[in-house]
């Protein structure tokens, strides 16, 4: 069983792999040296590559599945010229090895995980219940329509998805992944799209990987923002059921990489650095349409690091068209309405009807009426802070006297409730002012929380404002970008770390047990499995190999240091990147 799903892993990791690799690969022998711009060039040409590739097998199956060997072989053969050419350092090669590295670390920690009760012979249904209660059909969306997009291509639209979704419901990113790697190998359980799907969803750690890289952040500080998250029930439950919302978010956190870090002052005069973060944003939102809640933050803070010059916009602009308009025309030509997700999202149109998107909005705060729209905003904000329903969930878990309901319920407010998800994390933010308030900490880990925390605080904001908040749509967490979460991460894990060093790795790593004790157990296991004591052990190897590879001294760390330094230095944090620090205000 074992050596099956590490032979399915291992061929989906190369696949998926070797389009970025290549790129990343070829813009550093042009000249390219910052690394995490090329793991933006990286995750960007892999997700061109399976968007060509579903218009490719759209177009005709076998010209899809030619591309598909174009597209592998290809990026093989690329990637053997480059390296033998030399024409590519030994440092930059080890400091992409590491986030590619990671990420299949990660992937292999998180599939022997979700597989210690064995290989089901539905491993889709059983991801809908591994690490959680019992979840929807979502994860099963993409597999659907890429089975119908492969053998019958534009010959129609495919037939609704049980619960009447459309394939123009959903962005095709995913699928068109999946179309792209299954001519190299494929089955009829699942196990091939259930590795596939968390594959593509751990590509958040190579787009988290670039955010710290370029934010400087301190060696430690980085490998404990990466290990926290891995263990984090956000990712082990969103990254073993595969729907696809994980894979836009590493997009967005590459693309956050090129505007919340001191590359901005260099890349916000590039117009090739404008196609590629808008190519990112685009493929995001051919990932999932809540990315634009994540596409948000990133605006409001570049534009206030400073404005990029028209031509970068415009340019900008163009690309987004590029990637985006195909699908919008399938939406409204190929397989009408296809508004029927934003419909629900921003107007809580449940029902299906003949509305445009605009009407039904106007329609629903028109019903409303001012005093009910202000309320349904306040619930919003009230659905991410928890409130009276998160905690009577809690208390009534931990009353019960057994450890089972107790997990059980801290799973269900984590999985919906965005402030509750972090946990033991929102002790940053108090540290933080504790250390404000002394005057001392760590300057670049310090300014990184400070951003990343203004981020997720603006793409909450924007969130809860964007969505209706009626009773039949409320932010809870899988309706919107899960850029904002990983930000929260980021912020207050960065932020504790600068605070109060030694003890943030103390408390870290507490925090990451608990995570652990809370998920890797089983609460409703098939009644033919049983626990494998390898598949543990293979997931356990797979996490000490992440966090020792995470732990590694880098070789760009582009780190200032870790001495503490007066609070003054970092005043200017969410300033431009060419205006001087002023006083703390």
């Amino acid at each position: 069983m074992q050596g099956e799903l590490i032979f399915v892993l291992a061929v989906h990791l190369v696949l998926t792999g070797l389009p970025g690799v290549a790129a990343a690969l070829l813009a550093a022998s042009r000249g390219t040296r910052q690394v995490p711009v090329l793991l933006a060039i990286a995750l960007a040409a892999s997700g061109t590559a399976a968007m060509l590739g579903f218009w490719a097998f759209y177009a005709d199956p076998m010209m899809g599945k030619t591309f598909s060997f174009f597209v592998a072989f290809g990026s093989a053969l690329l990637t053997g010229v480059v390296l033998r050419g030399r024409k590519v350092d030994g440092e930059t090669l080890r400091a992409l090895a590491t986030p590619f590295g990671l990420w299949a670390l990660g992937s292999f920690f998180l599939v022997f995980l979700g597989f210690a009760h064995g290989i089901s012979d539905q491993p889709i249904s059983l991801a809908a219940t591994r690490f959680s209660g019992q979840l929807p059909s979502d994860n099963d969306i993409p597999q659907f329509f890429s089975n119908w997009f492969y053998v019958h291509g534009h010959s129609g639209p495919p037939p609704p998805f049980p619960g009447e979704w459309l394939a123009s419901d959903r962005p095709p990113l995913q699928i068109g992944y999946v179309m792209v790697e299954r001519p190299f190998g494929w089955d009829t359980s699942g196990l091939h799209y259930q590795v596939l799907g968390v594959v593509l969803q751990q590509l958040w750690i190579v787009g988290l990987w670039a955010l710290l890289l370029a934010a400087r952040v301190t060696r430690t500080t980085r490998a404990l923002i990466m290990g926290v998250t891995l263990v984090s029930g956000f990712a082990i439950v969103n990254g073993f059921f595969v729907w696809p919302k994980l894979l836009p978010a590493a997009m967005l956190l590459a693309a956050a990489a090129l505007v919340l870090t001191p590359l901005w002052a260099e890349l916000r005069r590039s117009l090739w650095a404008a196609a590629l973060f808008a190519a990112l944003c685009g493929l995001a939102m051919m990932g999932h349409g809540s990315s634009v809640f994540g596409i948000v933050p990133l605006l409001a803070i570049a534009a206030l690091r400073g404005m990029p010059s028209w031509r970068w916009l415009g340019v900008a602009a163009l690309v987004g068209v590029v990637v985006m308009a195909p699908w919008s025309a399938y939406q409204k030509y190929g397989d009408p309405p296809g508004n029927r997700l934003v419909k629900w999202t921003l107007a809580g149109v449940m029902e299906i009807d003949s509305r445009s998107t605009g009407e039904a909005i106007a329609d629903a705060y028109s019903e409303a009426g001012v005093g009910g729209a202000i309320h349904y905003k306040a619930e919003n904000f009230r659905t991410m802070a928890g409130g009276a329903e998160a905690y009577e969930t809690l208390r009534s878990g931990f009353d019960s006297g057994s450890l089972k309901e107790a997990a059980q319920a801290v799973r269900s407010v984590t999985f919906y409730n965005l402030l509750p998800s972090l946990g033991l994390l929102l002790l940053g933010p108090i540290a933080m002012l504790i250390a404000w308030r002394r005057g001392k900490y760590e300057v670049s880990d310090w300014t990184f929380a400070l951003i990343s925390l203004a981020a997720f605080l603006v793409g909450a904001v924007a969130w809860g404002l964007l969505v209706i908040g009626s009773e039949a749509d409320r932010t809870t967490i899988h309706i919107g970008s899960y850029l904002v979460p990983i930000l929260g991460i980021c912020a207050t894990v960065a932020g504790l770390r600068a605070s109060f060093p030694r003890f943030a790795v103390y408390y870290l790593l507490l925090a990451a047990l608990l995570s652990l004790a809370i998920y890797v157990p089983y609460f409703e296991p098939p009644a033919e499995g049983s626990y494998s004591v390898v598949a543990f052990f293979l997931a356990a190897a797979g996490l000490a190999g992440f966090v020792f590879v995470a732990f590694l001294p880098g070789t760009r760390e582009n780190s200032p240091g870790t001495e503490m330094q007066d609070q003054t230095s970092a005043s200017a944090a969410l300033r431009g990147p060419r205006r001087s620090a002023g006083p703390r205000g």
